[in-house]
């Protein structure tokens, strides 16, 4: 899985210029449109949110753990709710800024935790987290299908029978391209260097190919109660994103500006900001090399 460090790169580093661009509890994930794209990327993250709370029938005094919680938005709505929210997040960043919005969010790796640290929860939410748990080298080995067997099994110890868990990730689409043609030394206008600026924005971190391969290793633990694609829902959000985070604001200038010493002396700070330039998961969805869905799963 990606470390600690790895997440800290990718989260910790924007983590104040996202706050700035986003809102303090803003929602780093794929918004909910629907084929609307009159609605603000406010009101399709509104709908996600809800729609996410429906299916798992989160109401006032439900308990609630949200994996990889970013910087709080799904806990500061299911607090509206009434909800007994936790969070977890292995970036420092996100979970300091989390506390300091009031929510109750700790660094923790969300496929250790077992009962005797929290005890169980009505519904478990995981929005984006799955696809850091497989690394580039575990895929290598052989080892991809078991990383996503354990955590669904774990997972299944933390919610009572017929509890449900709500997920969102990226994984591979049809048009993806072996792992030896991925290359950041590849024409800029080609998939190998969109897929390699991925690498470089998320190291320690590989994706799913497909739909299928969760829902297989879900499989003996969970039924499938709904699936949707979000593919171009995202390409719109990360649209919207890039907007708020070009827009202009005093302080988020001066924090980009202190930035430049890595920018001159830290290669994969190099890779990182080549992201703003061009985003390379919207070009992946765009080609398909990438997908994205949202899945409902319930306890068996």
């Amino acid at each position: 899985m990606a470390s600690q460090q790895d997440l800290d790169f990718t989260y910790t580093t924007i983590d104040k210029i996202f706050r700035l661009s986003l809102g303090q509890t803003g929602d780093y994930s794929g918004a909910m449109y629907n084929g609307d794209f009159s609605l603000t990327l406010e009101q399709a993250q509104a709908q996600k949110h809800k729609f996410i709370a429906d299916s798992l029938r989160i109401k006032a005094g439900s308990n609630v753990l949200d994996m990889g919680c970013g910087w709080g938005p799904f806990l500061t709505y299911s607090k509206k709710r009434g909800a007994d929210c936790r969070g977890v997040t292995l970036s420092k960043g996100q979970a300091d800024a989390c506390r300091a919005n009031g929510l109750n969010v700790e660094v923790k790796d969300c496929r250790t935790i077992t009962p005797a640290d929290y005890g169980t929860f009505d519904a478990v939410t995981c929005i984006g987290g799955m696809e850091h748990f497989c690394s580039i080298e575990q895929y290598q080995a052989g080892q991809q299908d078991q990383v996503y067997a354990d955590f669904f099994k774990n997972l299944y110890e933390l919610l009572p029978a017929r509890g449900r868990f709500y997920m969102q990730t990226m994984v591979f689409g049809k048009n993806m391209i072996p792992l030896d043609e991925i290359s950041l030394q590849a024409p800029k206008d080609s998939d190998s260097y969109a897929l390699a600026l991925m690498i470089a924005q998320f190291p320690g971190s590989w994706l799913p190919y497909g739909v299928e391969q969760v829902i297989r290793n879900a499989q003996p633990f969970f039924r499938l109660i709904s699936q949707s694609s979000g593919r171009l829902d995202y390409i719109e959000t990360i649209g919207q994103w890039r907007e708020r985070f070009r827009a202009f604001n005093l302080k988020k200038y001066a924090l980009y500006l202190s930035l430049l010493p890595k920018l001159i002396t830290n290669k994969p700070f190099q890779d990182l900001i080549a992201v703003f330039r061009v985003s390379p998961n919207r070009v992946c969805f765009q080609r398909e090399t990438m997908e994205h869905y949202r899945l409902v799963f319930e306890k068996v």
